[in-house]
């Protein structure tokens, strides 16, 4: 068989719509072609598989990728497990997970937290913690060694994180808090050194004055790139911007780091065949790229 150097990457989408943000940075990121896919469901991804690891020798098969999207992160959990078995002895390619962007902003979140300060022994606060990018940031703030509290307005749902968390940190479970008051955020914060608010567009979930009140603060990292800010007071281009005595950082701030890392990644895919970038994979891409100390707990 003729040597099929040409990168192929096919994009399996869960919303009908496949993303174009996923579609852009890939090409951006090198890849010579796309195949986009929406309306993907763990039942229907054997047929696309096979499509993708019977075309190739082996030995080109790394240039063929996979990448996992769309904006439901359990959905694409479960779209990955789904390729991941369908893989059988050399017959394989490497896949990248990033619903709704979830492992990359996560990643450059942690790492930019990182480099204020340790988080093994630190406490953050992950407000919004039960949406997409929260529950990511959740987990690698506790791999990093970090005590951990998942904010959100529903207690059940921020235990229901907690929980699946727990299975990749083993003795790290995080801390289920509640903050659907201003009282409820103002005990979420008590003590933390981290906060990140990873919550939908346009939603506040800290004012400027809870903020102020929070002593240990030492970095506040705002996701939300959409007026009003989900925290109050910090800027959507502030980069270790210094407010109050705290290193600040909005959507646009952690934006650069976050479509570094996401490019490595997909370049990292057509190194070999058989690599599964997740979140821990995703952040130690990132950790490389700015040749940042990690702690990995086990």
């Amino acid at each position: 068989m003729a040597e099929c150097k040409r990168q192929i990457l096919i994009q399996l989408d869960s919303d009908p719509q496949p993303s174009i943000f996923d579609g852009v940075v890939a090409l951006d990121a090198g890849v010579d072609d796309v195949f986009r896919h929406g309306a993907i469901t763990p039942d229907g991804v054997r047929e696309m598989v096979h499509g993708a690891i019977f075309t190739r020798g082996p030995k080109q098969l790394k240039n063929t990728a996979i990448f996992v999207g769309g904006s439901s992160v359990p959905q694409g959990d479960a779209i990955l497990k789904a390729v991941a078995d369908t893989f059988f002895g050399p017959l394989r390619v490497s896949v990248m997970l990033d619903a709704n962007g979830c492992n990359t902003t996560a990643a450059a979140a942690i790492l930019v937290a990182q480099k204020h300060g340790k988080l093994q022994g630190a406490t953050a606060t992950v407000l919004a913690g039960t949406g997409p990018v929260g529950r990511r940031a959740a987990r690698l703030l506790a791999r990093q060694g970090a005590e951990v509290r998942v904010g959100s307005r529903n207690l059940a749902r921020a235990q229901e994180v907690c929980e699946v968390v727990g299975k990749y940190c083993h003795d790290r479970v995080p801390t289920p808090v509640a903050t659907s008051s201003p009282d409820q955020v103002a005990a979420a914060l008590d003590g933390v050194q981290v906060v990140i608010a990873a919550g939908a567009a346009g939603v506040q979930l800290l004012d400027a004055k809870i903020r102020r009140a929070a002593t240990h603060l030492r970095v506040a990292i705002d996701l939300n790139a959409v007026p009003p800010a989900g925290i109050e007071g910090i800027e959507a281009t502030d980069s270790a911007t210094d407010r109050d005595g705290v290193a600040c950082y909005g959507a646009i701030g952690v934006g650069a780091e976050k479509m570094k890392i996401h490019k490595a990644a997909i370049r990292k895919l057509f190194n070999q065949n058989d690599a599964v970038l997740d979140a821990e994979e995703i952040y130690e891409i990132g950790a490389n790229l700015q040749d940042t100390p990690t702690v990995t707990q086990q």
